[in-house]
């Protein structure tokens, strides 16, 4: 392989071969065909040539990879013939560019970038052995695509030399800018090492340590409520490397944490724009505006002169209307052709002479107005718009109704065919129908039998559309006219001669009205300024509905009797070449293109000898002003000029829908001057300044001029922004036009025709500088020398971000030039911003081609975002890869550009990869906090002031002054309550417990649980011999049991502790916790089930926990004697411990609490006192008995107060929701408790049935209170729809309260029967952020709803502490809840009896002020509030308001966010997201959501998080997990256990659908 880069064509291959291989070529760059059947099918043709080509060492002919060095891996890595020369995709590309964007990417050949990962099943194609962790890409070349460096030879043509001195790099003439192309811009012509590019070998080696682990080492241990969380799901995936483990001993798979340990080497790169220092008020938290750079280039020219086109040529006779030449070329030229249609194979179907033309349009014109009726009443008057449904391959149809319309002073709309009832954009077609007023259709038979029909078998109504009554004008459907009916068509009326339809950037669609004397006029201007004479024939490729193809196509065609031959988009794309072969065959002296077409016959023209393009004075390039427009001419110039093709023949053109033509090269025999070029800094332009590019040869941007003004035209650039000033020469601005050539008006829209489609330029001075008002054009440019407009963007393209301006197409072009034919489709890529944080974002989406690898694609994606940064120096936010052929198309191929930003931002786009940049985009986020020291302990205090405010404290109820004439109120120990009642009312019923079906399994009574006590208490004594003062654990399910082995145990002086029994299902993460308590508490026996015991000792036990070191278990069902127990243990004092309460919390750490004897009477207390509960109450209580409030209202209320509890199991529910509101019901309680989990059932469960339901006969005006128990800031969100959604069943309106307890004290606040009603206050969720309350109105923006937990519970102080100083706090001022009450737990229970941990938690005395009250401190955030209510004793009542945890707070940039807050805004950004949870790692925000739909529509809610969460709360998500349902651990009080998740993300147990690491 010496010559390995000689070009390939030496080898002789048979036209016929080439020919079809150059078909084949283009079937693949266009998406038409699949990588597989292009291999296929090339495979069977070069079968017999291979060994030719190869000529080398026949084992290279194997599929299979050959270890060869570097450069011959490039060159023969698979068989694949290279691009024929000219295939170099040269349509976006000039090769200035093409080299900017490889030297860009060599810069960054170091950075490394994490790839995102995502669960196998969910991709289809990937080659990816499961077990390879995907950060290790293989460095070789893709395996699809083998191409050589090929050459273009690059011809020297004639150049002109008066440059302009402003302009040095001007290159004069059309040379091409091919000599360059040479180098190695060729995409795959660089060696494969540096193909791999940025992400090549992510291999991190230097992930020092973890970052410790705030979870203490018990941790994954821990309790889990949802059982299939994944760390069941098997083993963690791809955990080769080493193990690595956070402080806490969790074990953390290299994968993930390798990952973000790269996520944060790349973060720690300083950004480019270093960030000003400003100074922002902490409480106004403004976004960061960025200052204007004082360096950045401003422009300096005069200010520019208005440019006047050349005067319309006087002397000739104009014709007084189009109408007129019609009928002159009908009557006296009927034989002349006027149109020839093809068909798809390229054929002539149809020529149309102008005899035919006229005679058909007079019998449409004849039909419209006088055979069309509707209550006999004519369906039309003289101008009526009517809209023209015709397909693209029909031209002689469309044309024949334009006239027709014409002809019967008809305003023709013509709009696209219509395919399905949704198409894109098709909604707003119909706005502008309807705002038109249109109520007739034109189209032809076959269009209308294939356009979508109804049952009736009319047509369809599509969406958004007005009704229309469809007219088939084929010649049947028409009547002839009478003779002496004749048409008016002498003048050119002042009334509107058609509407053109525009998009624009939103996506809505606007008719541009043109009246007949524009229309006229226009046709003059480009008849003069092409010089079109008498029958010369034209080529049109483009759509002849609209823009250049109606203009010159259709219309002005008609005025010179030329010939046009219609070049159908369905031929285009079978034969490419199809329009240079009718230019040859039809002699055509001028054609009209697109950069596209060039493009398409540049792939194909291999192997063509007899085409010649010698006839051709004028090839109009019609989208001439797009940037990549000027590598098409080139490219096409290069290998077309051997065939006949002049250099000066090549004209592009500007136009705009509302300006029509704005500007055309002229032939020099036209007396044009010559072309020219510009090569201009990129920076420059994105400051709106014209800098002739100097010394930075990478970032620039070439292009041509589009010629001059029309004649009879004025133009002018003014200001973007602002008043419409003219600019100044080497400014650029938005083209406008001055002539009687330009659309008129939107139509029917006058407002925004004055504000958007017409202005009045003004000079620097103010002074108008015409007195009649110019179009807007929507171009952006400027006027170069020789009075040549330049256009270097448009309107609708261009995106602001910070204070620069990018253009999409620019962004386009350099995603192109990133080797782009391997992975994705050219031609099918889509630049659009979207606004987030107040500032434009860009967003790039392709289609991805089906055979890229993940790895392939996703390097791709890298690989341009860098380019994009290193050339156009702004970050691309967002990178979205979507399967091939989804995204929504324009009518003639194309992008539908609205509508898919239109996906994007509603999460339908269903990408296929994501790749966002939020990192670097972001630049004006709010200052980060600088804590200032605030109220600390030398501020003056002053009576019950603090720092000018009341202070913050509030208390129940005395206890004191509440008589309670009840004799429970004697006991302070609950076993005597019990043989108190036991003695004095035996039978009373005290429980009952239902099952699923709302039977009830089993009761007590008071001397029935006495007895079983008694029972529990003896075989404690006997079988366990334990002895007083030892811990037992008891291990059952919610039941009468559990109740009586807790008194059992109390009967003989042993301390209970209630464990949740493990999930058989789900043994692996549900045992350990109960061994852990079990372990933690010491526990000497374990009470239990039969059931159970069996559970606790089997053999999938033994698979999670050490079976042998359970302590003695004893099955209370069997092994308890007849006897009872000889005498009842009494405590010595009250502050003797009674029972210990475990329960993790949700930041997943196991926590057990001591409670006394005196506590848990004073307990009891409180609850009876608030809720009035007496004997003759029944309340209902579906909570599990295991921990907190929910084990007191179960186990201990009941003995205490005497009422009759109805025991609801929770996960009974899970089989009949309706269970717990039919109790309730059923039994009449007037109070009733639940858990979050258990109302978030009932909603969701039960939203659809309450019908079903009433006629049951469950009625819930009996409850005059339902409390939520939980340990979190009330959740008013499903509060409120559970109140709302049950009124119908009768449950009062200010029924449903909640509570609030922690560890340290199980009740602080309950609703209780009587006071007041809970408030609801709105406060700034930004204040909260600094620890500040502010109060704002409902509905102001940032504001977050807060309610009261409940009333403060008789004996109860509560007061707010700073968390820091643990001074005291003014009202309303947010701090640490505080409480002091005779039932706060005495301390932790903890292994190791953490003494400071105890003594902070449980003894805390404020700094200053009051400093002798020993206070609890409960570890949440709140603040107390003087409300105008009243309570019971007459005072103004103090409300507490819970925020949240302090342990659950995240700490980023130096403010504290509540996960909560976070959750609820990613919860509302899509319909799919059923659950959210938030951590942090590393200062990195982790957003785990889960997805309730498709896995394939997965990757739409990564880009929705990421934007949601910095729009509302101001923070970049660093990593986005999309997991399953369910997957986020929730415990038994429906809390989120966040630690756990983050544990389990770490060690790779979540089975993730995709996880991506935002960079």
């Amino acid at each position: 392989m010496a010559d390995r880069g000689c070009p390939l064509e030496a080898v002789p291959l048979p036209a016929e071969v080439r020919e079809s291989l150059a078909e084949l070529e283009l079937e693949l760059s266009e998406g038409d065909i699949t990588q597989k059947g292009y291999e296929k099918k090339r495979a069977k043709l070069l079968a017999r040539y291979i060994p030719l080509l190869q000529g080398a060492d026949p084992s290279l002919q194997a599929e299979n990879r050959v270890p060869a060095p570097t450069q011959t891996t490039a060159a023969v890595s698979k068989q694949r013939k290279p691009r024929p020369p000219s295939s170099r995709d040269e349509r976006f590309r000039s090769d200035v560019h093409t080299e900017a964007v490889q030297a860009a990417l060599a810069r960054y050949k170091e950075r490394k970038v994490p790839m995102p990962s995502r669960r196998r099943s969910a991709l289809t194609h990937s080659s990816v052995d499961t077990s390879t962790p995907p950060d290790t890409s293989s460095a070789s070349e893709d395996e699809g695509s083998f191409r050589r460096p090929t050459r273009l030879t690059s011809t020297p043509l004639q150049s002109h030399s008066n440059t302009e001195p402003w302009l040095d790099r001007v290159v004069q003439g059309s040379s091409t800018s091919s000599s360059a192309s040479s180098t190695s811009s060729h995409p795959g012509g660089r060696p494969a090492a540096t193909l791999a590019g940025p992400t090549a070998h992510a291999h991190v080696a230097d992930v020092h340590s973890a970052p410790p682990d705030v979870t203490t080492g018990l941790v994954e241990l821990s309790h889990r409520e949802r059982p299939q969380l994944a760390s069941v799901r098997g083993v963690a995936r791809g955990c080769s490397g080493s193990v690595l483990e956070t402080a806490g001993g969790v074990p953390v798979s290299s994968r993930v944490s390798s990952k973000i340990q790269q996520l944060l080497n790349t973060l720690k790169r300083p950004k480019r724009p270093p960030l000003k220092e400003f100074f922002v008020d902490d409480l106004e938290e403004l976004l960061e505006v960025q200052q204007p750079d004082p360096n950045q280039p401003k422009p300096e020219g005069s200010q520019m002169v208005v440019l006047k086109g050349e005067p319309l040529a006087v002397g000739v006779p104009w014709p007084p209307s189009l109408l007129a030449v019609l009928q002159r070329w009908g009557t006296t030229q009927p034989k002349a052709p006027c149109l020839t249609a093809l068909d798809a194979a390229g054929k002539a179907v149809y020529t149309l002479t102008y005899g035919k033309l006229w005679s058909r349009s007079l019998k449409l014109a004849y039909t419209l107005l006088n055979k069309l009726t509707s209550k006999n009443e004519p369906l039309l008057k003289p101008g009526d718009r009517v809209a023209l449904v015709f397909p693209n391959s029909d031209p002689v149809m469309f044309m024949v109704a334009f006239y027709g319309c014409l002809l019967a002073e008809l305003v023709p709309v013509p709009i696209e065919v219509p395919l399905t009832r949704k198409d894109a954009g098709s909604q707003q077609v119909g706005f502008l129908l309807g705002s038109c007023g249109v109520t007739l259709a034109l189209t032809t038979d076959a269009c209308q039998k294939g356009l979508p029909k109804a049952q009736t078998g009319e047509v369809a109504t599509f969406r958004g559309w007005p009704p229309l009554s469809w007219l088939v004008i084929d010649g049947k459907h028409l009547t002839k006219p009478p003779k002496d009916w004749q048409p008016q068509v002498q003048d050119s009326q002042a009334g509107t001669a058609y509407i053109e339809y525009k998009t624009s950037k939103e996506g809505s669609t606007v008719g541009v009205t043109v009246t007949h004397a524009c229309l006229l006029a226009h046709c003059q201007a480009l008849t003069q300024a092409c010089g079109y004479s008498e029958a010369e024939t034209l080529t049109n490729v483009l759509d002849f509905k609209r823009d250049a193809g109606l203009w010159h196509g259709v219309l002005t065609s008609v005025l010179n009797r030329m010939h046009v031959v219609s070049v159908p988009y369905a031929l285009m794309k079978v034969n490419p070449l199809s329009w240079i072969q009718k230019v040859c065959s039809y002699k055509a002296r001028a054609a009209l293109v697109k950069s596209r077409d060039m493009h398409w016959s540049l792939l194909a023209q291999r192997g063509q000898r007899d085409i010649s393009l010698s006839s051709l004075r004028m090839l109009i390039v019609a989208d001439g002003a797009n940037p990549w427009s000027i590598s098409s001419c080139d490219a096409f110039l290069n290998v077309f000029q051997s065939r006949g093709l002049r250099p000066e023949v090549i004209c592009p053109c500007a136009s705009s829908p509302e300006a029509l033509t704005v500007a055309i090269r002229r032939p020099p025999e036209l007396g044009g001057p010559p072309p020219r070029r510009a090569v201009l800094s990129m920076n420059g332009l994105s400051f709106g300044v014209i800098r002739v590019d100097a010394e930075e040869k990478l970032s620039v941007l070439t292009v041509q001029d589009v010629g001059q003004a029309l004649p009879g035209a004025d133009v002018c650039v003014v200001k973007v922004e602002g008043a419409p000033y003219l600019c100044k020469t080497d400014e650029v601005g938005e083209i406008c036009v001055s002539s009687g050539a330009t659309g008129t008006a939107y139509y029917g829209l006058l407002g925004i025709t004055k504000s958007v489609f017409e202005t009045v330029p003004v000079t620097a001075g103010g002074a108008p500088v015409s007195d009649r008002p110019f179009t807007r054009t929507g171009l952006l440019g400027f006027i170069g020398p020789d009075n040549l407009v330049f256009v270097v963007g448009k309107l609708d393209g261009l995106m602001v971000v910070g204070i620069r301006r990018h253009n999409a197409d620019d962004i386009v072009a350099t995603a192109l030039a990133v080797e782009p034919m391997k992975f994705v489709y050219r031609g099918r890529i889509a630049v659009f911003s979207v606004t987030v944080l107040n500032d434009d974002r860009i967003v790039l989406v392709a289609e991805q081609r089906p055979d890229a690898s993940e790895e392939d694609s996703f390097q791709w994606m890298s690989r341009v975002l860098q380019a994009v940064d290193s050339i156009h120096q702004v970050g691309v936010y967002c990178l979205a890869l979507v399967p091939a052929n989804t995204l929504p198309k324009a009518p003639l191929g194309g992008i539908h550009i609205s509508e898919t930003k239109q996906r994007f931002l509603e999460g339908l786009l269903h990408p296929c990869n994501v790749l966002m940049c939020p990192h670097t985009c972001v630049t004006n986020l709010p200052k980060p906090r600088q804590k200032q020291p605030e109220v600390g302990p030398a501020s003056m205090i002053v009576g019950n002031l603090v720092a000018g405010k009341r202070i913050a404290q509030a208390s129940g109820r005395e206890l004191a002054h509440l008589e309670d004439s009840d004799q429970a109120r004697k006991f302070l120990f609950l076993p005597d309550v019990l043989q108190w009642r036991a003695h004095t009312t035996p039978d009373h019923p005290l429980f009952l417990l239902l099952n699923a079906k709302g039977t009830v399994t089993s009761t007590a009574t008071c001397v029935q649980l006495h007895k079983r006590a008694e029972r529990v208490a003896a075989a404690l004594m006997e079988k366990a011999r334990l002895s007083t003062g030892d811990h037992v654990a008891l291990v059952y399910p919610p039941g009468v049991d559990l109740i009586a082995a807790f008194y059992g145990c109390l009967y003989c002086g042993c301390v209970p502790v209630t464990v949740r029994p493990p999930h058989p299902q789900n043994l692996a993460t549900t045992l350990p916790t109960v061994k852990m308590i079990v372990e933690v508490s010491k526990a000497a026996c374990v009470l239990t089930t039969q059931a159970i015991m069996r559970l606790l000792r089997s053999k999938d036990a033994a698979a999670a926990v050490d079976v042998r070191t359970w302590p003695t278990i004893v099955d209370t069902a069997d092994d308890i004697p007849k006897k009872k127990v000889t005498s009842i243990f009494r405590p010595p004092s009250p502050d003797v411990l009674a029972y210990l309460d475990f329960s993790v919390s949700t930041t997943g750490i196991l926590a057990g609490v001591k409670m006394s004897h005196a506590a848990t009477s004073a307990l009891c207390r409180s609850i009876k006192l608030q809720c009035e509960l007496y004997p003759s109450r029944q309340i209902a209580i579906c909570l599990d008995p295991y921990c907190g409030l929910g084990f007191a209202l179960w186990c201990l209320c009941s003995v205490y107060s005497g009422h009759q509890s109805v025991l609801v199991p929770p996960l009974e529910l899970e089989s009949n929701v309706s269970l717990w509101l039919s109790a309730v019901s059923q039994y009449k309680a007037r109070v009733t408790f639940c858990s979050y989990s258990v109302m978030e059932m009932c909603t969701k469960g039960l939203g659809a049935q309450t019908g079903v339901l009433r006629t049951k006969g469950v009625n819930l005006s009996c409850v005059r209170t339902c409390m939520v128990v939980a340990e979190e800031r009330p959740r008013i969100a499903l509060t409120q729809s559970f109140s709302k959604l049950f009124k119908d069943l009768g449950l009062p309106a200010r029924a449903v309260s909640t509570t609030f307890g922690c560890r340290v004290n199980v009740a602080i606040c309950l609703q209780g029967t009587a006071g007041p009603d809970p408030t609801t206050v709105y406060v700034d969720m930004r204040a909260l952020r600094h620890d500040r309350v502010r109060l704002v109105e409902r509905g102001s923006p940032h504001s977050l709803p807060l309610t009261e937990s409940g009333k403060i519970l008789p004996g109860v102080k509560v007061i707010i502490a700073h968390t820091e100083t643990k001074g005291p706090l003014g009202d309303s001022h947010l701090g640490e809840i505080w409480v002091s009450s005779p039932h706060n737990a005495t301390g932790y229970y903890t292994v190791y009896g953490e003494e400071a941990l105890h003594a902070d938690h449980f003894s805390a005395r404020l700094s200053f002020g009051d400093t002798q009250t020993v206070w609890a401190r409960t570890g949440y955030l709140g603040f107390l509030r003087r409300t105008e209510l009243t309570d019971a004793s007459g005072e103004r009542h103090d409300a507490l308001y819970v925020v949240g945890s302090l342990d659950e707070t995240l700490e980023l940039r130096g403010m504290r966010y509540h996960p909560i807050d976070i959750e609820t805004s990613v919860v509302r950004a899509h319909r799919s997201i059923a659950e959210c949870a938030v951590f942090t790692w590393t200062n990195l925000l982790v957003v785990v959501v889960e997805l309730d739909g498709l896995e394939q529509d997965a990757l739409d809610l990564v880009a929705l998080v990421t934007n949601v969460v910095l729009e509302e709360h101001q923070l970049v998500v660093g990593v986005v997990v999309l997991v399953d349902p369910g997957v986020i651990p929730i415990n038994s009080r429906g809390e989120k256990q966040r630690m756990h998740l983050r544990d389990g993300f770490l060690a790779d147990q979540l089975d993730p659908i995709y996880v991506a690491y935002n960079m």
